[in-house]
């Protein structure tokens, strides 16, 4: 059977080829004995996105979990994976379980482990779970029945969607934003956020919030060219004031503005920080992806507070937010955590956020951003993401590593930041990273600079020095 590793954020591979019921039984058994051996009364939550064979990989492991013994916590419905890791911590488990390949392609699917703190499992532990995992499928799933272990108790079905609403009701000003006067709009991609949405905010504009496991082809992650769609509503509209989107279990958040203009992360969690320092006073630590902009830790150095780059990952970010006072963890990707939650990213609940910022402050998005580059300067982002073989993907990345990169057409290189990747310093106001993927087999190219024209020029000048055609 084939060699089962995690990536950055869970093990992912295709439905039917890597992805089947043995694999998953494998995996869950080595969940299980990891579990055992660390909790006395081992506890499980587990739950599924809206992804294809949700369902089954659930059953599977489920079986699997109640076999040794183990306690489960079986969500009635597709969750989010903040949801998990919400229940998790709640109802006092071990472990928590997602059965989703987040933000991949439809023809993926994963399986990620959540701590009893409400976010990520640790890489140490992780790596524990990894070695257990046996070389072929140890449990016969065909003798356990999970209705007659529902029955003796051993299985519990938890509503996780009802207690995160109950949730977000008793922290955010619903009310505010509610009575505000502001049309906000709601992309679910298809996934697992689209259920939370309707029932916090029925009047709002929802796009893509029915259930279609394929995602109609496309990837369910919150980044702009995904986003046509939604970009094209609220241009058409002209009347909504921000639009949220999230990706496939609604950890990642995308973000527009009232021009149907797309929001990167970089000024999200600039935006949140904001909010969350200047406005509601809240202090501790910041703490972003070695992809993130630099602008965020000045904006910490400008108010005093502590900063820390971590590796790509938001367990790194979790580790941090378990055992220090952190006030904001962010990715790139639209991975954000903030003081008073859960150690985990949670796209909806970063939208709320910004929509009660946007209530109260009587301010549109476009004045916010205003106050943010007033602070650190005007910035624009880009990133490519190369889709090339391995062999020119390992020989990009070798030189790299010897440092053989010293310019990019025109721009040269000041230093090199290696925490994760190589992040390439040209100037004060640009950068370049080039970093290979922990999820997907692609090769990322970031680029900041003060223009979106100037980072799209850094983008085509990495791509004609490592020696891709410029697209």
């Amino acid at each position: 059977m084939s060699n089962i590793k995690f990536g950055t954020d869970g093990w992912r591979a295709i439905i039917a080829k890597d992805f089947t019921v043995a694999n998953v039984s494998r995996v869950a058994y080595a969940t299980a004995e990891w579990t055992i051996k660390n909790f006395n009364n081992p506890s499980i939550v587990i739950g599924h996105d809206c992804r294809f064979g949700g369902e089954l990989f659930v059953e599977t492991a489920v079986k699997v979990f109640a076999s040794k013994g183990i306690k489960v916590y079986l969500a009635k419905t597709f969750i989010s994976t903040p949801m998990i890791s919400l229940g998790v911590k709640k109802l006092k488990a071990s472990v928590g379980v997602v059965i989703t390949a987040s933000h991949n392609p439809p023809e993926y699917n994963g399986y990620k482990l959540k701590g009893y703190f409400g976010g990520p499992l640790s890489t140490e532990k992780v790596e524990e779970v990894e070695s257990l995992i046996p070389t072929e499928d140890k449990i016969y799933l065909n003798h356990i029945n999970i209705e007659n272990q529902i029955e003796k108790g051993n299985i519990k079905e938890v509503d996780l969607e009802k207690m995160y609403i109950e949730r977000v009701q008793s922290s955010f000003d619903l009310e505010a934003i509610r009575n505000s006067g502001l049309n906000f709009a709601y992309d679910a991609m298809y996934g697992a956020g689209q259920n939370v949405m309707k029932k916090l905010f029925p009047q709002m504009t929802f796009l893509h919030c029915d259930f279609n496991p394929s995602f109609l082809g496309q990837a369910p992650e919150p980044i702009d060219k995904n986003l046509q769609e939604f970009s094209h509503l609220i241009k058409e509209r002209k009347n909504i004031a921000a639009g949220l989107a999230t990706d496939g279990d609604a950890d990642r958040i995308g973000l527009y503005n009232s021009k149907g203009e797309f929001v990167d992360s970089h000024h999200i969690i600039l935006l949140l920080l904001l909010y969350l320092h200047k406005y509601k006073k809240m202090t501790g630590k910041v703490v972003v992806a070695a992809s993130t902009t630099p602008r965020v830790t000045k904006l910490a150095e400008l108010w005093g507070l502590d900063h820390d780059t971590v590796k790509v990952g938001f367990k790194y970010i979790a580790s941090q937010m378990i055992n220090e006072d952190v006030l904001i963890g962010g990715e790139e990707s639209g991975g954000i955590a903030i003081k008073g939650h859960i150690p985990e990213r949670d796209g909806i609940w970063m939208g709320l956020v910004l929509f009660e910022y946007m209530a109260k402050s009587g301010k549109t998005l476009d004045e916010l951003v205003l106050e943010v580059y007033d602070l650190v300067g005007e910035f624009k982002y880009c990133r490519d993401d190369l889709h090339i073989s391995d062999e020119l993907k390992n020989s990009i990345v070798k030189k790299c590593n010897q440092d053989e990169f010293t310019s990019f057409g025109e721009y040269n290189v000041e230093s090199i930041d290696k925490t994760d990747g190589f992040k390439f310093i040209l100037n004060d106001s640009q950068w370049l990273m080039i970093r290979p993927s922990g999820t997907e087999p692609v090769l990322r190219c970031y680029a900041e600079s003060e223009t979106l024209s100037g980072a799209r020029a850094i983008l085509n000048a990495c791509k004609s020095t490592i020696g891709i055609n410029k697209s």
